[in-house]
């Protein structure tokens, strides 16, 4: 007979933890366990419920997670949490949900109490780069740029109410960047788990799409350690990813287009090497509810689970469309 796990999220008013409690409630191993609405902030009817269950969402704004996470450590420390927001990413009593970031993590997930889910940003980013460091490729000083663009759905609710309101300003029509003082939240676990001596510069830009992102990381040859072209670096990547089934390697799109939205309402990411030689552009394409959010946290909770890590989620293609 197969097992039912009871899940509670904390939470699941939010973009994030009502995408959770809907992917979840189609799984028949799973019992979602619902709190009262009246007591949705009262600390001990969550702590209540935690105890009951073998994995707690914690799907809050960061202060939130802090203090029920704090809770959980006093009065529920042996049941998973998985934390959807920023507040332990680089906390090292929390391992860092990016399965695919080194050769065994999936072991450290296997035997975690706390784990914290990647941003969405930072997710496309360090499958770009933590591959690039760890093989020595790319020094730990390299001055790294980044862009990335976004469905609008990455700014929670009251983004998406904004870009839905027949009433919104013509600026939403177009691409509009944001975080312009280089303090963006996603800075610090892009530098710690990318082996970064300094964070990178980095340029979020939110468009009228609804979700997926395309993250882009542009190298000059000459920040390489040593020697290296786009094939040098295809192979690297599919080496590295070569048993990561959420993860594909791309040679980029047939029609020299690259669509922010082509793995939306996937799970997957693919990983592309283009420009040439001499100035090459790495980018990730994934969702950012999807490998970018709420697929993160499902995939960490099947490895917790010893399940397999691809139950309930969807790759995506091979390739683009």
């Amino acid at each position: 007979m197969q097992n039912r796990y009871n899940i509670f999220i904390d939470g699941q008013e939010g973009t994030t933890g009502l995408r959770l409690a809907e992917r979840l409630s189609r799984r028949e191993d799973i019992r979602l366990l619902t709190i009262d609405a009246a007591l949705r902030k009262d600390i001990q009817e969550k702590v209540r419920l935690a105890q009951e269950a073998d994995v707690v969402f914690l799907c809050l704004p960061d202060a939130a997670a802090r203090e029920m996470a704090a809770a959980l450590d006093e009065e529920a420390p042996n049941v998973c949490v998985i934390d959807a927001s920023t507040a332990h990413r680089v906390d090292p009593r929390f391992t860092y949900g990016l399965p695919e970031l080194e050769p065994d993590r999936r072991a450290e997930l296997r035997s975690a109490k706390r784990v914290s889910v990647p941003g969405c940003h930072a997710t496309g980013f360090l499958l770009l780069v933590r591959p690039l460091t760890a093989s020595g490729l790319l020094p730990p000083d390299a001055p790294l740029c980044v862009h990335s663009v976004t469905g609008y759905s990455g700014g929670g609710k009251s983004m998406i109410a904004a870009y839905n309101d027949p009433g919104r300003p013509a600026s939403y029509e177009s691409p509009r960047q944001y975080a312009l003082g280089q303090t963006h939240k996603h800075l610090p676990e892009m530098q710690a788990h990318g082996k970064l001596s300094f964070p990178p510069l980095f340029s979020p830009i939110v468009a009228d799409f609804y979700s997926g992102m395309a993250v882009t990381v542009p190298l000059h040859a000459s920040m390489l350690s040593k020697p290296a072209g786009r094939n040098e670096l295809l192979a690297l990547y599919g080496e590295t990813y070569v048993n990561c089934p959420l993860v594909r390697i791309s040679d980029g799109p047939a029609d020299g287009f690259l669509p922010a939205n082509a793995l939306s309402g996937t799970d997957g990411v693919l990983l592309s090497v283009l420009g040439n030689d001499e100035r090459i552009l790495l980018t990730a394409v994934y969702d950012n509810l999807g490998k970018g959010a709420s697929g993160a946290a499902l995939q960490c909770m099947n490895i917790m689970l010893g399940l397999p890590e691809e139950m309930g989620l969807v790759p995506g293609p091979a390739n683009f469309a």
